[in-house]
């Protein structure tokens, strides 16, 4: 399971990218985790599932609330991860309103969540292997501060818990 002071593992995630022109997309594009991670200071947090009702109402609302906050507080960009594929990330964000403020990032297969040990069995529930739900301060690749719910809850993996443990190092 992973820890802080662990560097993230080395793995691909997608992310969808609309285009200005003609209302045309991109599509997804496949996104190399270290060279993203390269001398950025990210909060990173992961969830169940799009579109979800708690990551819907809460959990990423939260962040674009405090996103003006965190990035204050050091944070270069912020990301949203889910075992979820880019087109269900994509209509997400536009749902949720992200627009630059967070980074809907895809593990369709759950390669990031099984190298980090960050999964949830949900296949009882009809779900399958999911991510569990987390926040973390990432620095150059190497977790800093990482909070991890239990379960599906939202106590501790939240934008505010997030920032007032940035505010404590």
């Amino acid at each position: 399971m992973l820890k802080v002071g662990d560097k993230l593992p080395s793995c691909v995630l997608y992310e969808w990218i609309d285009t200005e022109n003609d209302g045309c997309s991109i599509g997804p594009k496949a996104i190399d985790l270290q060279a993203e991670l390269a001398n950025k200071t990210i909060a990173l947090f992961g969830l169940p599932g799009a579109f979800t009702p708690t990551c819907s109402a809460s959990h990423v609302p939260g962040f674009l609330e405090l996103h003006d906050q965190l990035k204050a507080a050091g944070i270069d960009e912020i990301w949203c991860l889910s075992v979820n594929d880019a087109f269900v990330m994509g209509a997400w964000a536009k749902d949720q309103k992200t627009g630059s403020k967070v980074r809907m990032l895809a593990d369709g297969s759950a390669a990031f969540a099984k190298a980090t040990g960050l999964t949830l069995d949900l296949t009882d529930k009809g779900l399958g292997l999911r991510s569990s739900r987390y926040s973390m301060v990432v620095k150059n690749g190497i977790v800093n501060l990482l909070n991890l719910e239990s379960g599906g809850e939202l106590k501790v993996s939240d934008a505010q818990t997030l920032l007032k443990g940035i505010k404590a190092v």
